[in-house]
């Protein structure tokens, strides 16, 4: 006879309307009757343990949950800063809890490790405030990670700018982590409308995350937004509203970081040097974004700030671009996949996954612990080990 499970019907309630999936489909991946499962939420029935095992992992909580007494509450380890006009946030869904805690996690152990190591503070993180002068820090970040018309003429695509941007957000001492899925399922994918990034403000280990569900145009201007959180030191899940100028975003923060990103990627003094009142929006922010490495949102943001173009014609261009990233999101996911270790070191970052390998082979490490906060087979660990001596060797 199967052990009962004695899991709390009110819990199991609270686990089903956080996933948000009707009790049929919840029924479907368990493999039983929707009325049975309808019997563990009444209390009237109970699952067995393999049942209840099944059930913690389609709705994404620990098992230990459903035996609690009373429903868990949902504290959010960062500020959410999502505000969009004056509606509130909605809750944070199961997978950006996940990909926050996983963050996090890795976060905590690198900085750790840098204590140990002896390193110093970075003087950059929260060096500057909202009342800042935006485009005084944007020069600011701009210089320290070599953001300049070299940087974006040496890249041969918005994907090459975009991984020499990370590149330089490393070497300054950023993690930058880069998903479009928790940890390593693809099952479990993250939604674009939900948030874009965040970032983990601290003097020692900063981190940013990037959805890469997301084109990676808009990946640029999403890295440059998460690291003005940094120089600001405001943690936050964010989700750049492109719609509206930086004037009109309701939350102060999230308004500044936008300015901030546009003319870190794109200054001002760029556009109204190169702007040509004899051509369209349309061929103005198309040059500009080509020559920059930089989506025409950003172009076009800079315009309408700069009164350039009106506000109807912003929104109008608006909305012809969402249609265009759509396709073109479309045509990314086709082509995704090929080399594992590419993505593999983008979800982890780089930086990390060296000091944390270096410490397995030093002893300091367990090869366990070490899988687990990359999300990976403890025998994955050798491949990761061997790549990175052959990239190192090559060098």
């Amino acid at each position: 006879m199967s052990t009962e499970a004695f899991i709390t019907p009110d819990v199991l309630c609270w686990a089903l309307e956080r996933r948000g999936l009707p009790d049929e489909e919840v029924a479907r991946r368990v493999a039983v009757k929707p009325e049975r499962l309808r019997t563990w939420k009444d209390g009237s029935g109970r699952p067995t343990l393999r049942q209840a095992q099944t059930l913690a992992q389609k709705l994404s909580v620990p098992l230990g949950y459903l035996f609690l007494s009373e429903r868990p509450t949902d504290d959010f380890p960062l500020p959410d800063l999502r505000t969009m006009g004056n509606a509130p946030p909605g809750t944070p869904s199961p997978e950006l809890v996940a990909v926050v805690y996983d963050a996090l996690s890795k976060q905590q152990w690198y900085r750790e490790h840098l204590e140990s190591q002896g390193e110093q503070p970075l003087d950059f993180v929260d060096s500057r405030s909202i009342a800042d002068d935006p485009d005084d820090v944007a020069r600011d970040i701009r210089d320290r990670l070599g953001v300049s018309d070299a940087m974006r003429q040496a890249a041969g695509s918005w994907e090459q700018f975009l991984t020499n941007f990370v590149q330089a957000a490393e070497a300054a001492g950023i993690l930058v982590l880069r998903s479009g899925i928790v940890e390593a399922n693809t099952q479990r994918p993250l939604d674009v409308e939900e948030f874009r990034g965040f970032a983990i403000s601290d003097h020692l280990a900063p981190l940013v995350f990037i959805n890469t569900q997301d084109v990676k145009v808009a990946q640029i201007f999403t890295l440059a937004h998460e690291i003005a959180h940094l120089w600001l030191g405001e943690s936050g899940i964010s989700n750049p509203d492109y719609r509206a100028g930086s004037a009109a975003l309701t939350n102060r923060v999230e308004g500044v970081c936008n300015r901030i990103a546009a003319e870190t990627l794109l200054p001002a003094a760029t556009v109204l040097r190169e702007w040509r009142r004899a051509d369209s929006p349309q061929e103005n922010s198309t040059r500009l974004a080509r020559r920059n490495r930089v989506s025409r949102m950003v172009a076009l943001r800079q315009a309408y700030d700069l009164k350039l173009i009106s506000r109807d014609t912003y929104w109008a261009a608006y909305d012809e671009l969402v249609r265009e990233w759509k396709k073109r999101r479309v045509r990314e996911r086709a082509s995704d996949g090929g080399d594992f270790y590419p993505t593999f070191f983008a979800r982890n970052s780089r930086t990390f996954t060296m000091a944390l390998v270096a410490a397995v082979a030093e002893g300091q490490v367990l090869h366990l612990e070490a899988a687990r906060l990359l999300n990976v087979k403890a025998g994955t660990l050798g491949g990761v080990s061997e790549r990175m001596r052959g990239a190192a060797a090559r060098a």
